[in-house]
Order: structure tokens, then C-alpha cells, then sequence
């Protein structure tokens, strides 16, 4: 038989296979509530944020023990990329990307760094937490000041310095 037919076999064999788990339902229905825990979405028009609220200076705090150890002292870069500084993206593709010069939204920044953040244990965060942690790289970044709180109502105000750098695809649902 040719390596050909006998790979041609196997999809057929898994095909055949699937098809038989399927029609023996297995598994159970997932609740309402299961949903909702997985459901995290933020939109950058802030659609979906959580409530809480937060500092640059609880997030500073929250940052030594918990980020910096990845990005470094003050968000400079470490381990991991940097959170603050770069320079203009005019100088092409290979830019340094950071917080003030790339990300569009904050909201974006809240969803991120909530969904995979700290690196090593993900969504580990708490709402007041990640809204500190979000308040404190941006006033590293100069883009809200040190005594601005950040929750569902200032965040999706705040105008990021590359917001108009998109293409947008769902424009209906920017603010």
C-alpha cells in the first residue's frame, strides 16, 4: 500500500471514529455560570469590564511583587518586553512596541494583561488588581496622571497616543 493511500486510510479511519463519539453525546451540557466565568471579553469601548477600581500607586505596589520581575523595574523591560519608552513607530516594522506608542486602547491593555498576566499564573489577578496594575503602566507611559483612578467609567475615556494607528474592522463598536 502507498504512503499515499494508507494516509488517505487513516483520515477515513478518524472520520469514521469522530463521527461515532459524536452521535454517543458525550460530555455534559455547560451552564449558564460556567459560561460567565470564561466570558471575559472587553471591548474598547469598555463593553464588559468588570467593576473595581485602582491606582498608579496600588498598582506600583502590586507591580514589584508580581510584574517585575519579568518587566523589570518601573516597566523598563526585562525578562520580558518593555512596558514604557519607544519611540516613534515611523522608523518601520522592527519599532520597539510599547504601551505609549502601540496600544490603541487602554481597555485593550485592562483585557490583556487580565486574561495572561502575571506570565506565570494567568487570570490570577483580581479586578481592583489589574485595574491598578492597568492605572500604573499608563501613568509610566505619561498618559494619566499619578493621582487618576482607573475603573469602567475613566478607563474607556482615556485616549491612547497611537489610537488612530488602526485599520478599525468593527467601528460601531469604538468609543
Amino acid at each position: 500500500m502507498s504512503t499515499h493511500n494508507f494516509m488517505r486510510l487513516v483520515g477515513l479511519g478518524a472520520l469514521v471514529l469522530g463521527s461515532t463519539v459524536s452521535a454517543q453525546n458525550l460530555g455534559t451540557p455547560i451552564s449558564e455560570a460556567e459560561i460567565a466565568a470564561w466570558d471575559i471579553s472587553i471591548l474598547p469601548d469598555g463593553s464588559g469590564l468588570p467593576p473595581g477600581s485602582g491606582t498608579p500607586a496600588d498598582g506600583a505596589r502590586i507591580f514589584v511583587t508580581k510584574c517585575a520581575v519579568c518587566h523589570g523595574e518601573n516597566g523598563k523591560g526585562g525578562l520580558a518586553a518593555a512596558l514604557v519608552g519607544g519611540g516613534p513607530l515611523t522608523s518601520g516594522i522592527e519599532a520597539t512596541k510599547t504601551i505609549a506608542n502601540f496600544w490603541p486602547y487602554a481597555t485593550t491593555l485592562f483585557d490583556f494583561t487580565r486574561r495572561a498576566m502575571p506570565w506565570p499564573r494567568p487570570r490570577s489577578l483580581t479586578n481592583d488588581e489589574v485595574y491598578a496594575l492597568t492605572a500604573y503602566m499608563l501613568s509610566l507611559n505619561k498618559i494619566v496622571g499619578e493621582n487618576d483612578v482607573m475603573n469602567a467609567q475613566t478607563l474607556p475615556k482615556v485616549r491612547m497616543p497611537n489610537r488612530d494607528g488602526f485599520i478599525v474592522r468593527f467601528p460601531e463598536k469604538m468609543p
